[in-house]
């Protein structure tokens, strides 16, 4: 009975554990957050309008920064292929945004996490995708909701050679 019991706890987790990480092509260890699970405070909605660069966006007639990530300026390696891939995922598009420590940036830019509806799957941490993908690195400095996922997606895209910014 107790191993019985046993299995089933472990099956249960697994099923959880399936909910949260999902695999796809492109993609390791791509962090989906059910409608159902994921309950963020302070989610915002918007429309982005305008792909600055591959961590930062338009919404409403603001700027906004993607917040726990990284991505390359104009000129060097990596930055059109990270301002590309955020435009496929965002652009013309309805997000949530969640703020975390700080608001604003020195540069005024609102600092958010950025998340997409995929489907039926829920809400998709674009931070995390972008960083999964080889086309962004963590960065953190005060806000730190998501670095624990945003620093072991980062490992597997290095260890595995993924992206322009590893390959």
């Amino acid at each position: 009975m107790k191993k019985l019991l046993l299995i089933i706890l472990i099956i249960s987790l697994l099923g959880n554990l399936f909910l949260i990480v999902s695999l796809k092509p492109g993609f390791i260890g791509n962090v989906v957050f059910g409608l159902e699970k994921f309950e963020p405070a302070n989610l915002e909605t918007g429309f982005v309008t305008k792909v600055i660069d591959g961590d930062t966006v338009v919404v409403g007639g603001e700027s906004i920064r993607l917040l726990g990530i990284d991505t390359n300026e104009r000129g060097e390696k990596c930055y059109k292929e990270a301002k590309i891939r955020l435009e496929e995922l965002v652009l013309n598009k309805e997000i949530k945004l969640e703020r975390d420590v700080k608001d604003k940036d020195q540069y005024k830019r609102l600092l958010r996490y950025v998340f997409v509806e995929e489907n039926e799957e829920g809400l998709i941490n674009v931070n995390l995708i972008l960083v999964g993908e080889g086309l962004a690195i963590a960065r953190f400095y005060e806000d730190k909701k998501y670095k624990k996922e945003i620093l072991e997606t980062e490992t597997k895209a290095r260890e595995n050679k993924i992206g322009c910014k590893w390959s």
